[in-house]
């Protein structure tokens, strides 16, 4: 038995017919007490399905964190208040992530190919193992204060390092 918490704007969002489908789909029971949810199944459903819900929990649609019952595509999650406490610099780290109209944050996922989203305190990406290298190498120097032209240079050499690899 699993038991997480999500964010209760999240947890609204998950309504008796979603939580049956999610049901279906993850193998295993899910029951949904005001933020709680209690994961009940065989242990490798049960770690497939709390993935999927702490995804969906960070903001992601149920339908992209479903990509995590594939076992190539991994989750993570940076939890920017643990580098910034004082809520305007939390604010300015957020919108370079994002961008001007999003289009930093398109940018990372058009060339890293992962699903980003900025939840709360937290940047999420969901993808392959090269797509969430390729990501976090963009995401960590915008964190860090470098400018957009580094990061995106940065996550293109990886990018091309990667592919060079996987391509002999």
């Amino acid at each position: 038995m699993e038991h997480i918490l999500i964010p209760h704007k999240r947890a609204s969002l998950l309504d008796k017919k979603t939580l049956e489908r999610l049901e279906d789909r993850l193998k295993c029971s899910v029951d949904l007490t005001d933020n709680e949810v209690t994961i009940n199944g065989q242990p490798y459903d049960e770690y497939n399905a709390k993935n999927v819900l702490q995804a969906f929990g960070r903001g992601f649609e149920i339908s992209k964190a479903y990509k995590l019952l594939d076992e190539d595509y991994f989750f993570q999650t940076i939890n920017l208040k643990d580098e910034f406490r004082n809520p305007d610099q939390l604010a300015r780290v957020k919108a370079r992530l994002i961008g001007s109209d999003g289009k930093a944050k398109e940018y990372i996922e058009s060339v890293s190919g992962a699903e980003i989203v900025v939840y709360g305190n937290t940047i999420s990406t969901i993808g392959r193992i090269d797509e969430v290298r390729i990501a976090d190498a963009a995401i960590k120097i915008l964190v860090g204060g470098g400018t957009h032209k580094t990061a995106y240079a940065v996550m293109e050499k990886e990018k091309r390092k990667i592919n060079s690899e996987t391509h002999g």
